[in-house]
């Protein structure tokens, strides 16, 4: 198995837990945890892929998807006791998700041989376009929309990936140390409270 399918599985993983806490969270019946759980697992791929012209997109031509996104969210509602702790659950595996997927989305806008900057960006979009999605259908105010430093942190991660691309680091290589950068940010900015500035004046 190619590792960035294996990053695909994960950020699968990980995506799903998250739409499972929040839609668990908005005490959403079963078929709307798992409506929320698949969507926030593949809207970000489904998006990459799209933009770059893979269709049927990835998740339509492997089962491998569907199975691991029904697993994962069953496993978050047999264990939520576990997860009790919906906010810091939640922040934990939407960071690992978004740093997984944005190494993703930048290798495959490298594939299809963009530009740089559009790389960081579909990089971006693929890690948080499901996150959107999510918190829309769960009537809140995306993440990406509001101060917090989350795209930020990607386009960040997206940048130093390729960097590490082009100076030649092994893949494996270059997804860690970039995914853990994102997340090294993700958590730095809430530890610290750190915000990016807003344009109105209160």
């Amino acid at each position: 198995m190619q590792l960035f399918t294996i990053i695909d599985i994960l950020g699968t993983v990980a995506f799903s837990i998250s739409g499972v806490l929040t839609a668990m969270n908005k005490k959403m019946d079963p078929f709307g945890i798992l409506i929320i759980a698949t969507v926030t697992s593949v809207g970000g791929g489904t998006l990459r892929d799209i933009l770059v012209g893979r269709v049927p997109v990835s998740w339509m031509l492997d089962m491998t998807f569907i199975y691991v996104i029904l697993i994962s969210s069953v496993f978050a509602v047999v264990f939520r006791a576990k997860l009790k702790y919906f906010r810091k659950s939640l922040f934990l595996f939407d960071t690992i998700g978004i740093a997984l997927y944005t190494a993703t989305g930048a290798q495959i806008g490298l594939a299809a041989d963009l530009h740089p900057l559009v790389c960081i960006a579909l990089g971006m979009m693929s890690a948080c376009f499901g996150g959107v999605l999510r918190d829309i259908l769960c009537n809140e105010i995306p993440i990406i929309f509001r101060k917090e430093i989350y795209a930020t942190a990607c386009m960040v991660g997206g940048a130093i990936f390729l960097l590490l691309k082009h100076f030649k680091i092994e893949n494996t290589m270059a997804v860690i140390i970039a995914g853990l950068v994102i997340i090294g940010i993700r958590i730095f900015a809430v530890v610290y409270r750190l915000q990016l500035p807003s344009i109105y004046r209160k």
